[in-house]
């Protein structure tokens, strides 16, 4: 339980839990993981995500643009290796779990985004909500100025609908292929046109001269649907509960879901009317979670290997750079999923590259 909801666990997190039983042990767990989740991180972040500057590089001469690639260099490094240092030192480990899974689910990305500080926001936003309700999470990352800015929304407008986010949300977010049509993708970016950022602020801006406010068709359905009644169709249906219950099975229990139970969980995920809390309570203290043949089946991503190594060694960090830049080295990059469907998982995080790094002796940074 404590090496599946965490980074590994040291002898006195084990104790902490030996008298107690199980289901006992997972309320504690996400009892924990929600109040932190709610305090927000625990390590100091850097000085530059207090402030936000637009960067308008038409205006700025060569020599101002080479500076700032420089300056976005640096604190993208920053900014990896201080979730680094909260992954590490988090006292609830559940929480930036579940952190680092809405990261893989709702990715963006700084090659994409070229605006640490938005993306700094959206990892504050995904810790916020990491236990909460996934419908108020849906609604929050639509808004997310870097997620907008990742699928291309912020410039989406009814005469010239972008199909990137509409697109995501249907396939990635939601119901999964197969379960809607591409009339069903046009209308959804209909519906979200306007939905942009203030670069004054850096902040959500909704635009009403850029909207689409004309009648739709998704899904069945006929109105004049705005962005939040588009989730709100694509929340009362199924395939959405079952799609975030597969990944999280995937996740916690096996690369192999039980239809059935999956099929169960997601009833109670729906039930809860999508709160993550007892979804996750079913889920850890479900025989799927604690059968036999489910233990030693889950290949651990980088971020969890080297993170957790460290907790379960107590090893020296000299330098919290050095963790993230050890993730990277076995195919992990923080803020840098290779896609928009995040990283793969799974048997994928073994390939000839990794093993060669890791036997090779070449984890050492340079």
């Amino acid at each position: 339980l404590l090496a599946r909801s965490g980074f590994s666990a040291g002898p006195a997190e084990i104790e902490s839990l030996g008298e107690i039983s199980r289901a006992e042990a997972v309320a504690k767990i996400l009892a924990e993981a929600q109040h932190r989740a709610r305090l927000g991180p625990v390590t100091p972040p850097p000085s530059w995500t207090f402030s936000w500057t637009p960067p308008r590089p038409a205006r700025m001469s060569e020599a101002e643009r080479l500076a700032l690639r420089d300056t976005l260099r640096e604190q993208a490094l920053e900014l990896k290796a201080w979730w680094a240092r909260e992954m590490l030192d988090s006292p609830a480990q559940l929480t930036e779990v579940m952190t680092l899974f809405w990261h893989g689910h709702f990715t963006s990305s700084l090659t994409k985004v070229k605006a640490p500080v938005l993306l700094y926001r959206q990892n504050l936003l995904l810790r916020h909500h990491a236990l909460g309700n996934f419908g108020e999470l849906l609604r929050a990352v639509a808004r997310d100025p870097a997620m907008l800015l990742y699928l291309d929304n912020a410039r989406s407008r009814k005469q010239a609908p972008n199909e990137n986010f509409a697109r995501e949300l249907l396939e990635l977010f939601t119901l999964g292929e197969g379960h809607y049509a591409e009339a069903d993708i046009k209308a959804a970016a209909r519906a979200f046109t306007g939905w942009s950022l203030d670069l004054d602020s850096g902040a959500f801006r909704f635009r009403p001269r850029l909207h689409d406010s004309g009648q739709k068709q998704f899904l069945g359905q006929e109105g004049a649907f705005n962005g939040d009644e588009i989730i709100d169709i694509l929340l009362a249906r199924p395939e959405t509960a079952e799609l975030i219950v597969t990944k999280l099975w995937r996740h916690f229990i096996s690369e192999r879901p039980d239809p059935a139970t999956v099929e169960r969980l997601a009833q109670v995920f729906r039930d809860a009317d999508y709160e993550t809390m007892p979804l996750l309570s079913a889920l850890f203290t479900s025989d799927a979670f604690w059968a036999a043949e489910n233990r030693g089946r889950l290949i651990k991503s980088p971020v969890d290997f080297v993170i957790g190594s460290l907790r379960l060694f107590d090893l020296p960090v000299r330098r919290d750079a050095d963790m993230a830049w050890l993730s990277l080295r076995l195919g992990q990059d923080l803020f840098e999923p290779p896609d928009v469907q995040g990283w793969p998982g799974g048997t994928a995080w073994i390939s000839g590259a990794s093993l060669l790094t890791f036997s090779g002796g070449s984890l050492a940074p340079g």
